[in-house]
């Protein structure tokens, strides 16, 4: 959901991004490269733009598709041993790894305020217990070649929203994982955390089917601005530590690290007018907020 900032961007930062990764970049060509989700929106997009400029990329993913831009093995990120088949399959094709990105993810409509269901469990399993699983596979050909880990995070990991506990709480997980992993592998390999806000993709499928739309409702950003960060994040020269997205990404970002007491005021008030405005009325997920809101208590 659009939460309204009192404030626009200026100019001057808004011209940072992707300004703020800019600088000497690692030459692409040759460079060997894993993607998980790679039959994804944002796996596929970002294996045409690494392999347009000449790098060698391997996808995993569940369920490759026949128009992959690129070679995709088949791998459960939530299994132990088709990690370990998947990433030496991919690393032998490649013959060593120097980037790794972990990408695969899901989201889905889970309240923190019931207790944590199938649908938590899933999204813990693949956004962080996925990616930890696949990094460790990847470590030894990493620290070999002194590559690089990209993290995949999201703005939920800094910019939390309700009826997405399981989301948010994956992501900023995540984080913590990329940054414990940064201290420990440094300075064989250098590790960046990339952190998009929305683009148009199934990823949103469930939250849309469960009464929780957020056409109308979010801001959505563009996906080769997503893609652009991500690639120029991989190849920079001096790895960036925290990437945000967009303008718009980098002000959210700094709300919610330095002006978090505002930020909550900030979500609560736009929850409240979707509330009033009967946007979640069909939603059984949003059945608690709806009905203390009605008896005149915070709907957030």
């Amino acid at each position: 959901m659009v939460v309204r900032l009192p404030v626009s961007l200026p100019p001057v930062i808004r011209d940072l991004v992707p300004g703020v990764i800019a600088g000497p970049e690692l030459d692409p060509s040759g460079k060997r490269v894993i993607i998980t989700g790679a039959s994804g929106t944002f796996g596929r997009a970002i294996a045409q733009a690494l392999t347009a400029r000449g790098a060698h990329v391997v996808g995993l993913d569940l369920a490759p598709r026949k128009d992959d831009p690129v070679t995709v093995i088949a791998t459960d990120i939530t299994d132990d041993s088709s990690v370990h088949d998947g990433v030496a399959r991919a690393i032998d094709e490649l013959g060593g790894l120097d980037i790794l990105i972990n990408n695969a993810g899901i989201g889905g409509p889970a309240p923190a305020e019931l207790p944590p269901g199938a649908e938590v469990y899933r999204q813990l399993e693949i956004n962080l217990l996925g990616t930890w699983r696949v990094t460790a596979a990847a470590k030894d050909a990493l620290v070999a070649s002194r590559g690089r880990v990209v993290v995949v995070a999201s703005r939920a990991a800094v910019f939390q929203l309700p009826i997405a506990a399981a989301y948010g709480v994956s992501k900023r997980a995540v984080v913590a994982y990329a940054d414990a992993l940064r201290l420990e592998l440094a300075p064989h390999v250098t590790v960046s955390t990339v952190y998009p806000s929305m683009v148009r993709s199934p990823i949103h499928d469930s939250t849309r089917q469960a009464g929780l739309s957020l056409e109308g409702v979010s801001h959505f950003e563009s996906l080769d601005g997503v893609v652009h960060a991500i690639v120029t994040s991989s190849l920079a020269r001096t790895a960036p530590r925290d990437v945000a997205t967009s303008g718009r990404g980098i002000l959210e970002f700094l709300i919610a690290r330095h002006a978090p007491a505002l930020l909550d005021r900030l979500v609560q008030r736009t929850v409240t007018d979707r509330l009033d405005a009967g946007a979640f009325d069909d939603a059984e997920l949003a059945t608690g907020m709806l009905r203390r809101r009605r008896r005149g208590t915070p709907a957030a």
